[in-house]
C-alpha cells in the first residue's frame, strides 16, 4: 500500500512541519485480546457515569470523539485526529491553495508556537516571526488547543481577519496582530541564473508537481548554460514523500535507493529512483540547508550525502524522519498515524538528529537580531532517535538562536555554494591542464 503510484494525499504542513505522508486502505481490526477489553472497561465506567451523572445531558458521539483526541494527543506530536470538516480541508491542502495565514505552528512548552511563517503571505508579512507564542486566537485562549483545532480557526475566507494575541522572547508584554487571509498559493519551485553558469532552485514545499515543476526548471537552466546548480531546501518544511523521491532521481541514476521507511515490527519498504525525468547525473552540486529544512527535504539531502552526489551545506537540519498514514475513518472524519520511521540509503535515522551538513556555515546577522531555533527535538513527545540524541547545547541552558533569512548580498551560505562550484569546475579542469 505504500507504492509510490499509490499515494493519494499528502500533508501540506503549512501549520504543522511536514512530511512523510502516505495513505493506504486500512482494515479496522477489532479488539479481541482479553487483557484490551480489561483496560477497556475503565473507560466504559467513565463514560456511563458521565451520561448519568453529569449536570448537563452529553451526546456519546461527543464523547467519544473527545476520548479519541485524548488518545491520540498522548502520542508524538505528529498523530493526531481530524473531524470531517478538517480531513477535507486536509485533502484541499495536496493542491499547495489554501485560504488562511500561511504560517507553520506546533505546541512548544505546552505553547502554541510559530515554527515559521511561509514566505509572501500575510502571516509573514505581518512580521510574525519563528518563536512566537500565539497566546489567543480571536481573543479565544490557546491554552490545551490541539493543533487542528487551531489550524481550523485560522483558517477560512479571503478578506477575513483574524487576530492573534502573540509573546516573543525579549517583550514585556503580548501584542495583539490583526492579520487579513489570503489564498495561500504555494509555488513550490523558483529558479533562476544565479552566475553565467550557475543555476539555483529553491524548493519550498514537496507537493504533486514539484517533481515535474524543477524538471521543467532545469530544462530552462539548461537551456541557460547552467555548469552547476544551487540546490536550497532551507526552511522547507517537506510534504509528499513520493515527490522527494522523484526529486532525488533526477540527480541520481535508475535503480539507486532514495530512502526506506520501517515500522514497528521491522517491515522494511525501499524506495528507489526511477526513469521517469530526465536526468542531471553529472552536473556538480550544491544543496543548501538549515535548521527548517525538515522531512521530505531532509530525505533528498540525505540520499544526495550518502551517494556522495553533493555537497550539503548549512546548518544541522530540523530531524523529523517519521512516516504518517492517513486512515480515513467510516463517518468522514481521519486520522494521521504515525506508522514508521524513514532512513536514508545508509541505514541512517534522522528523527529527532536531522542530517548534517558537509559543509557547516552559519548565517550572520549584520543587526544583531535572531530567532529562537525550534527542532524536532523540541517538540513534545517527539519520538527518540534509537542511537540516541545530541544534548542540547552540552550544559548551557541558552536557547539556540540563528538568522533565518537575509538578503542575497549577505547570504553567506549561498556565497559558499557558488564558491565551491567554482572551485568545482577549476578542480575538473586541473588534469586537462597538467596534460
Amino acid at each position: 500500500m505504500f507504492s509510490r503510484k499509490k499515494v493519494l494525499l499528502i500533508f501540506a504542513m503549512l501549520c504543522i512541519i511536514l512530511g512523510g505522508i502516505v495513505m493506504g486502505r486500512w482494515g479496522i481490526q477489532a479488539v479481541s485480546a482479553q487483557s484490551n477489553y480489561d483496560d477497556l472497561r475503565l473507560f466504559t465506567e467513565v463514560m456511563a457515569l458521565i451520561k448519568k451523572n453529569y449536570v448537563d445531558d452529553v451526546k456519546t458521539k461527543d464523547l467519544v470523539i473527545g476520548a479519541v483526541k485524548g488518545m491520540l494527543s498522548s502520542l508524538d506530536p505528529h498523530s493526531g485526529y481530524m473531524t470531517p470538516e478538517q480531513f477535507k480541508e486536509f485533502q484541499a491542502d495536496t493542491k499547495g491553495e489554501f485560504g488562511g495565514l500561511g504560517i507553520q505552528i506546533a505546541t512548544k512548552d505546552g505553547i502554541l508556537t510559530v515554527i515559521a511563517p511561509i514566505e509572501d503571505t500575510p502571516a509573514y508579512r505581518a512580521g510574525l516571526k519563528s518563536g512566537d507564542k500565539i497566546l489567543k486566537i480571536n481573543s479565544e485562549s490557546t491554552k490545551d488547543m490541539a493543533i487542528h483545532d487551531a489550524v481550523t480557526k485560522m483558517r477560512g475566507p479571503k478578506g477575513k481577519a483574524v487576530v492573534l494575541n502573540i509573546y516573543r522572547d525579549g517583550w514585556k508584554e503580548p501584542k495583539d496582530f490583526t492579520i487579513v487571509r489570503d489564498i495561500i498559493k504555494i509555488k513550490s519551485v523558483k529558479y533562476k541564473m544565479i552566475r553565467d553558469d550557475i543555476g539555483y532552485i529553491k524548493l519550498t514545499q514537496f507537493q504533486e508537481t514539484t517533481a515535474s515543476d524543477m524538471a521543467k526548471a532545469l530544462v530552462e537552466l539548461n537551456k541557460s548554460g547552467m555548469k552547476g546548480l544551487v540546490l536550497d531546501l532551507r526552511n522547507n518544511p517537506g510534504g509528499l514523500l513520493n515527490a522527494a523521491v522523484e526529486v532525488s532521481e533526477q540527480f541520481l541514476p535508475p535503480k539507486k535507493l532514495v530512502v526506506f521507511i520501517k515500522g514497528r515490527i521491522g517491515d522494511k519498504i525501499e524506495y528507489f529512483t526511477e526513469k521517469e525525468f530526465a536526468t542531471y547525473e553529472k552536473v556538480p552540486i550544491v544543496v543548501l540547508v538549515n535548521q527548517g529544512s525538515a522531512s521530505a527535504s531532509e530525505i533528498v539531502a540525505g540520499a544526495l550525502k550518502d551517494w556522495k552526489r553533493g555537497v550539503i551545506v548549512g546548518v544541522q537540519t530540523f530531524g523529523k524522519g517519521s512516516v504518517q498514514s492517513l486512515v480515513p475513518m467510516s463517518d468522514g472524519s481521519g486520522l494521521r498515524l504515525t506508522t514508521a520511521k524513514y532512513y536514508t540509503p545508509n541505514g541512517t535515522s534522522i528523527q529527532s538528529v536531522g542530517i548534517a551538513p558537509d559543509i557547516v556555515v552559519k548565517l550572520e546577522s549584520k543587526d544583531g537580531k535572531e530567532i529562537p531555533v525550534m527542532r524536532e527535538r523540541d517538540l513534545e513527545r517527539h519520538l527518540e532517535n534509537e542511537n540516541g540524541e545530541p544534548k542540547k547545547g552540552g550544559e548551557s541552558t541558552e536557547k539556540e538562536k540563528a538568522v533565518f533569512e537575509v538578503e542575497e548580498k549577505d547570504d553567506t551560505q549561498l556565497q559558499k555554494g557558488i564558491d565551491i562550484l567554482k572551485t568545482w569546475k577549476v578542480m575538473e579542469n586541473l588534469p586537462k591542464q597538467a596534460a
